[in-house]
């Protein structure tokens, strides 16, 4: 079946870094955008990351660009979300999701497209 396995939270200070990853399995890696989105208590799901398919395009929410940034690697079946500058308000679970696209270059911001999610991994930034 498909897994999706995320690693690398923990927790921070404010203006440290993270990177975090998600090996996905028991599917054509290539075949799917692929996504990050993050859930703080109390507060709904929200995009932070996706990429292509072949990783020639990504988008990056308004909250985190400039300092983070979305990567893949398909031989590795592996999706990255490096995180710089990090600040308390980045403090929240952080899943990795996959969207079977039949188009190679587009990207999915829309959570309710994606088929399938990890189980997420712990990030906090300590002020």
């Amino acid at each position: 079946q498909v897994q999706l396995v995320e690693s690398g939270g923990g927790l921070v200070q404010a203006g440290g870094s993270l990177r975090l990853s998600c090996v996905a399995s028991g599917l054509t890696f290539s075949t799917y955008a692929m996504g990050w989105f993050r859930q703080a208590p109390g507060k709904e799901r929200e995009f932070v990351a996706a990429i292509s398919r072949g990783g020639a395009n990504a988008n990056h929410a308004d909250s985190v660009k400039g300092r983070f940034t979305i990567s893949r690697d398909n031989a590795k079946n592996t999706v990255y979300l490096q995180m710089n500058s990090l600040k308390p308000e980045d403090t929240a679970a952080y899943y990795c999701a996959a969207a079977k696209m039949l188009l190679y270059n587009r990207v999915v911001v829309n959570p309710t497209s994606y088929d399938y999610w990890g189980q997420g991994t712990q990030v906090t930034v300590s002020s």
